[in-house]
């Protein structure tokens, strides 16, 4: 069955954000914020509440004033996501360059709460380069759920077989090929053979 969609995961394989397993707007935090960046890592990310903001029942917002007030920072809480949100802006030109060459459509799936979701697909652009954004704050799940994969093809009106996935994410990757997907496992090591692929689906 040929390929009539294509799912691209944001962080890691069309934005090229990640380096030895580091998010590379930690690398200036600090300096920018004047805060330790492993406060902020403790008080959004280990703190039980992310895995809520990242399927919208929390907003992220919310959290980050709480952290604002708690370190007495002088700079609102959406001024501090536009900095963040900026700071993690690294498009992979050669996989976007790819994806140009492509004429099926295409989407993007990504474990993304509803802000950053926003942020890409308005001030990143990526409206102009893609079909659709899914992110798993607005829909209320995440990948690896079945439930992401069927909204996707249920949006599509396309048989799981007809669509590929393309993903940092071992378990993201397997859970698509569980649920009848073709899934490409993108990295370092990987994405030289990503044009081969496209090709072998006959994408390109």
């Amino acid at each position: 069955m040929a390929i009539s969609l294509v799912a691209w995961d944001f962080d890691g394989v069309l934005n090229a954000n990640i380096q030895d397993g580091r998010f590379i707007w930690a690398d200036t935090f600090e300096q920018d914020i004047g805060v330790p960046v492993e406060r902020f890592v403790q008080a959004c990310f280990l703190s039980g509440d992310f895995d809520e903001v990242l399927v919208g029942v929390r907003d992220l917002e919310d959290v980050v004033a709480a952290w604002i007030e708690e370190e007495c920072l002088a700079i609102s809480p959406r001024a501090f996501m536009d900095y963040w949100f900026g700071k993690d802006v690294h498009p992979d030109m050669e996989v976007l360059d790819l994806a140009a060459r492509l004429s099926v459509r295409q989407v993007i799936a990504t474990n993304n709460e509803a802000h950053r979701a926003g942020y890409i697909w308005g001030e990143m652009g990526f409206s102009e380069r893609m079909d659709r954004i899914f992110a798993a704050g607005p829909m209320g799940f995440k990948k690896p759920d079945q439930r992401f994969f069927e909204e996707i093809c249920t949006w599509a009106d396309c048989a799981p077989a007809e669509a590929l996935l393309i993903d940092d994410n071992v378990p993201n990757v397997e859970a698509a090929r569980k649920f009848g997907w073709n899934a490409f496992h993108f990295s370092h090591d990987t994405r030289g053979g990503l044009e081969a692929e496209l090709l072998r689906l006959g994408l390109l």
